[in-house]
């Protein structure tokens, strides 16, 4: 690698060229990741294949000129693009080469406007960009390097960044695309872009790769089984390289987008890729030849690959000693049951309980023999038991009737202990916390002597209406006899989607000069309540 801050095609070569070999060594891993937008199977050797290509058409360009370096790397991964990925990250050394073009040399500041183009260009390529997938890894990792090199305007500096970034980014792709959390996995794509970002600055760095093992990034969110769906048919995975003259991309992209799912057409007048998800491949052929000549066609039947794929996972799948199923309402309270080490997740709670089916499919998805399922609410009790009578596995339903219950029921969890004294556990912890669930009256109505109308703020004591007020701090100050709170060590104040943390901080502030001990508020994001508090 030349010294200084100025480089030209030949250091550009030499950075791709390790970023090469070390996709090479990451590639079975990511190919075992891949689930989106279906799951193909073979985004890692998709990739390498593309970068192979890309390198390929580069290794010819004579001098040393980064311009000329540039566009011979765009017009290699053009040509041997393959699958999503593939087309993708040609879009991304297009947009390298848009900014580096006319440049004989370029420095740290040229090649983070270079990456932020990249990430321009491959969005623009698709024709439903998705959150989650590489082009969020690509976006967050230019917009990293962009702000290390007005603070750190060296190459190996920005490539720091916009790896950092990207490796971030990547771990963060399955709270953004629930197809992903379902599988426990991130992104392949953004798997891969990570890599061969981290291989240039491997390369920068000096550092020997015969000694090192590519990372493959853990998911930031647990295993999520969302709510149960038809098995799907997946089609063909569809691709070519169309040549001609005058190419028109949006006309061919229009004619296409009703087609197929998945579309990519990316290139120029003379050369266009196309990517597309089909059940007619032959339709999208036809309309293709009609504007220029055909090459490199690829037609993949993706249903094999699926049965594939589940196969793979399943036999590749770890196993734990023991694993829980949770029943959770919100985005917050999902976070709060991944900290504590849930294994699955299903969407649920009041007015949106899941099916047996679902409970099911979340016990099978799990990775252990041994299942403990919370329900969560009193009317997922009956439908856990029933899953757990119709479970291949052994299954106990520790029986929770709200979010404070399964917060406890976990906090007693001994992965050490066996089944049956952690179902022990679990229900004694249960005896321990009080639940108050705060929402507004559906309808008028009278519980025994507690009259509520609609629109009214009321308040729910495990599992009894106790309180009805004009307001919530009326409500609370009408609860606090109930309450016990000088015997309570800890209270936990969950707000829901609803509702602004100043609203539950003024909650909070009710509640503290009756209580000495510990208190948190959480946004926990559920709906329906505004308020669920755990008094422990």
């Amino acid at each position: 690698m030349r010294k200084g801050n100025t480089h030209n095609g030949r250091d550009l070569l030499e950075m791709m060229e390790v970023a090469l070999a070390w996709l090479e060594k990451s590639a079975p891993a990511i190919d075992a990741l891949n689930v989106f937008p279906v799951p193909d199977g073979d985004t890692g050797t998709n990739m390498l294949l593309t970068l192979r290509s890309t390198l390929e058409e580069a290794a010819r360009v004579p001098g040393e000129e980064a311009g000329r370096m540039a566009q011979a790397m765009a017009r290699g991964a053009l040509m041997g693009a393959r699958g999503n990925s593939g087309v993708i990250f040609s879009q991304i050394m297009r947009g390298i080469a848009k900014v580096l073009g006319d440049k004989a040399t370029f420095n740290a500041r040229d090649f983070a406007l270079a990456l932020a183009e990249a990430s321009v260009l491959a969005y623009k390529g698709i024709s439903r960009p998705v959150e989650g997938t590489m082009l969020t890894v690509m976006k967050d990792a230019a917009q990293a390097a962009q702000k290390a090199a007005g603070q750190n305007p060296t190459l190996t500096g920005v490539m720091e960044a916009a790896s950092s970034a990207a490796r971030d980014s990547v771990a963060r792709t399955p709270s953004l695309l629930p197809v992903l959390a379902q599988a426990g996995v991130v992104d392949a794509g953004g798997q891969g872009l990570y890599v061969i970002l981290e291989g240039t600055l491997h390369h920068l760095r000096g550092d020997s790769l015969p000694t090192l093992t590519p990372p493959v990034i853990a998911p930031s969110i647990p295993i999520i089984v969302t709510r149960a769906e038809e098995e799907e048919a997946y089609g063909y995975c569809t691709e070519f390289l169309l040549e001609g003259e005058k190419l028109d991309l949006e006309k061919l992209r229009k004619k296409l987008e009703k087609q197929g799912q998945s579309l990519m057409v990316v290139g120029d007048e003379k050369n266009i890729r196309v990517h597309i998800h089909t059940f007619d491949p032959g339709k999208v052929l036809s309309s293709a030849v009609r504007q220029g000549v055909l090459h490199s066609i690829q037609i993949r039947n993706m249903d094999d690959q699926h049965r594939a794929y589940l196969e793979m996972r399943h036999a590749r799948a770890p196993t734990l000693a023991l694993a829980t199923v949770v029943v959770v309402p919100g985005e917050g309270l999902l976070k709060v049951f991944q900290s504590l080490g849930a294994s699955a997740i299903v969407p649920g709670g009041k007015t949106m309980n899941p099916s047996t089916r679902e409970l099911l499919s979340a016990i099978e998805a799990v990775p252990s023999d041994q299942v403990i399922l919370l329900p969560n609410n009193p009317n997922v009790v009956l439908t856990a038991q029933q899953a757990r009578s119709l479970a291949k596995k052994q299954v106990e339903v520790v029986p929770t009737t709200s979010i404070p219950q399964g917060v406890a029921a976990l906090l007693a969890l001994n992965y050490e202990a066996p089944l049956e004294a952690n179902v022990q556990a679990m229900e004694e912890a249960l005896k321990k916390v009080k639940t108050v669930e705060i929402t507004r009256a559906a309808r008028s109505s009278r519980f025994q002597k507690l009259a509520m109308k609609k629109g009214q703020p009321i308040a729910i004591l495990d599992g009894s209406p106790v309180a009805a007020a004009p307001s919530f701090p009326a409500l609370i100050e009408k609860l606090l006899p109930r309450l016990g709170l000088e015997g309570a060590e800890v209270i936990t104040i969950y707000f829901g989607a609803d509702t602004r943390r100043e609203q539950a901080e003024e909650i909070a502030e009710l509640l503290r000069p009756h209580f000495t001990g510990e208190m948190e508020v959480v946004d926990g994001k559920q709906p329906h309540y505004n308020y669920i508090i755990s008094i422990e």
